[in-house]
C-alpha cells in the first residue's frame, strides 16, 4: 500500500508529453489488463475502450478536444465509450460468458439474469445511458492507477466535444458514446506542472466518520 500512495502522489494530470517516448507493448498490455479487470455494476462492463495510436486520426480529434495537445503528443489515447440501447442482448451475452468461464449450466444463472433484466430494462433510456456512462469512470480509475505504478503518465479529460468524437470515430453506429478520454505516455521535461505540489483536501475536510 505504501507504493500505491507513493504512486498516487507521483501522478498528476500531465499537460505536455514527450513525443519521442512510446509505451512498450508489455506495459500497454498491463494497462489493458488493468482496465479489463475493473469493477462494474453487475459485472456487465457496458462500455468499450478505444486505444488510438494512429497520428492522423488523433490529429482529426484534436480540434474536438479544443486543441489540447496531449491528444496528439501522448504515446496512446484511451477513449472510454459507454454502450447505448442496452437491453437483453448485453445481459444474455454476460450470462453466456459467465456460464462458460465458471463452467456452470446457463440455467443456474437464470435467476440472476431475470433480476438484472427486471432492474435494467424498465429504466428510461436516458437514465440507462447515464448509468452506463458512470461505469467508464471505474475503468478510467484502474487505468490511472496502473499507469502510475508503471511510471507512465496520464491525463483524464472530460474537456472534449463528445458528439464530434462520436462522429469522427463512428461510434454512434456501434451504439457507443464517448464519455471520458485519457492520453497516456511520458511527461516532457519542460512540463512545469510536474513540479507543482499536489492540492487535495485534508482528511478533516474530506472524511466524515459516523
Amino acid at each position: 500500500m505504501s507504493n500505491f500512495i507513493k504512486d498516487a502522489n507521483w501522478r498528476y494530470a500531465t499537460k505536455k508529453f514527450d513525443t519521442t517516448k512510446k509505451i512498450a507493448t508489455d506495459d500497454l498490455n498491463t494497462l489493458k489488463e488493468a482496465v479489463r479487470l475493473s469493477a462494474s455494476s453487475y459485472g456487465l462492463q457496458l462500455y468499450k475502450v478505444l486505444i488510438i495510436e494512429n497520428p492522423v486520426l488523433r490529429a482529426q480529434l484534436l480540434p474536438a478536444a479544443y486543441g489540447q495537445t496531449q491528444i496528439t503528443e501522448a504515446s496512446h489515447l484511451f477513449v472510454f465509450a459507454n454502450q447505448t440501447n442496452v437491453g437483453n442482448t448485453e445481459i444474455d451475452a454476460y450470462l453466456k460468458n459467465a456460464s462458460e468461464i465458471r463452467e456452470l449450466p446457463i440455467e443456474a444463472l437464470a435467476g440472476y439474469g431475470d433480476f438484472m433484466k427486471g432492474t435494467i430494462n424498465p429504466m428510461p433510456e436516458d437514465a440507462k445511458n447515464i448509468w452506463t456512462s458512470k461505469q467508464t469512470y471505474l475503468a478510467l480509475g484502474n487505468l490511472l492507477n496502473a499507469a502510475a505504478e508503471l511510471n507512465i503518465d496520464s491525463t483524464p479529460m472530460e474537456g472534449f466535444n463528445a458528439s464530434q468524437f462520436n462522429e469522427i470515430l463512428g461510434l454512434e453506429k456501434l451504439n457507443l458514446n464517448a464519455v471520458v478520454i485519457a492520453p497516456v505516455g511520458y511527461r516532457h521535461e519542460e512540463d512545469a506542472t510536474q513540479h507543482y505540489k499536489k492540492v487535495r483536501k485534508s482528511n478533516t475536510e474530506l472524511f466524515i466518520t459516523l
